[in-house]
């Protein structure tokens, strides 16, 4: 089951390391950077919650989703500014 879940999270990182170096345009890259983020918060959360035997609580992972969400939105308002 670990291998299955290092495998899936390595082909979403891969996909997110390509939007990031390959996308046409700042949004797209924003986007590689967020969801590239995400999948290593993901990961480090579901390795803290395996090795401490479901220790970690969900406020732990309401938090860092809550500071993905911070993240990508000012980064969305700084775009959005910058483009008037």
């Amino acid at each position: 089951m670990n291998i299955v879940a290092v495998v899936m999270l390595t082909i979403g990182a891969a996909g997110f390391v390509y939007r990031l170096l390959r996308g046409p345009s700042l949004p797209d890259r924003v986007v590689g950077l967020d969801g590239l983020l995400s999948v290593i918060v993901i990961g480090i959360i579901v390795a803290a919650a395996r090795s401490s035997n479901g220790g970690i609580t969900v406020e732990t992972v309401l938090v860092a989703v809550f500071v993905g969400f911070v993240g990508t939105t000012a980064l969305a308002r700084f775009i959005e500014r910058r483009g008037n």
